[in-house]
């Protein structure tokens, strides 16, 4: 056993209650097509555990249509936003050990005024991205 950072390599949560550590984390559209195609198996039920920090606010919403999203600020503050179906967006502010779960289908972005920190507990298949 030995100590992984997760910010630079995520967990895949799959079935069976396994964990996997994953490839070097990029960022880039290559790297989730390439998790996808690892996971595909896994279908619904698998999930990508990471950590971000940001340094300003996301310039893109997304959407998870397949389950739920849990966001966990642990560092700084992060306003996230979620569209709701009928137009309207409702907000929340998270601090420190603070979470807010973004439900299947919820296009939602987040807002950071200083450097800020955060876990992602994702069910990332079909997930769709947009400009803000």
């Amino acid at each position: 056993m030995s100590a992984v950072d997760i910010a630079s390599r995520p967990i895949h949560l799959g079935l069976g209650a396994t964990a996997e550590v994953e490839p070097h984390f990029t960022g880039n559209p290559a790297w989730y097509e390439a998790y996808a195609a690892r996971h595909h198996a896994d279908g619904r039920e698998g999930r990508l555990v990471s950590l971000h920090t940001f340094d300003a606010s996301w310039r893109h919403w997304e959407m998870h249509p397949v389950g739920a999203e849990v966001v966990l600020c642990t560092a700084g503050t992060i306003t996230l936003h979620q569209q709701q179906a009928d137009g309207t967006v409702t907000s929340v502010r998270l601090g420190a050990g603070q979470y807010a779960i973004n439900p299947p289908g919820i296009w939602h972005t987040a807002d950071v005024q200083e450097r800020a920190t955060a876990l992602f507990i994702t069910a990332g298949e079909g997930t769709q991205h947009r400009p803000r």
